[in-house]
């Protein structure tokens, strides 16, 4: 017995039954905040096709077709790319109280935060004071 999903009977007698692959391209665009783009890339390599939702729900069926078989393979990706950077909203001038923050996508990738800052700052003095014996 042939594994079909096409529905027959004996008023089909007579009929064949064909099958064809068609290859699609499937593009999936992700986006994710991450400190940098080493974090971007590890997060990204987490995710991606949910395998189980793949599925002949995906194909149409209509005039006696039926889906045989769906599958999806993983065949290239691009960098991650900048796109911009979590800031407080410079327009608001209570943001920092209010914690209004935006996508500034003219900010340097490698800029650093103001806490980033304060925290290398600090590391900077506690390292000079141990090196003057406070």
């Amino acid at each position: 017995m042939l594994d079909t999903n096409v529905m027959y009977t004996q008023k089909d007698e007579g009929k064949n039954l064909y099958r064809k692959k068609t290859y699609y391209t499937l593009v999936i665009e992700q986006e994710v905040l991450a400190k940098d783009k080493d974090e971007a890339d590890s997060l990204f390599a987490e995710c991606g096709i949910n395998h189980a939702a793949i599925g002949d729900e995906i194909t149409e069926k209509k005039d006696g077709v039926e889906t045989y078989m769906v599958d999806a393979d993983y065949k290239d990706s691009d960098d991650a790319e900048y796109i911009g950077k979590v800031v407080y909203d410079l327009s608001d001038p209570y943001a920092k109280e209010e914690g209004c923050v935006t996508i500034d996508t003219y900010a340097d990738e490698n800029q650093l935060s103001a806490k980033e800052e304060s925290d290398v700052d600090t590391s900077i003095n506690l390292e000079w004071e141990s090196t003057i014996g406070k």
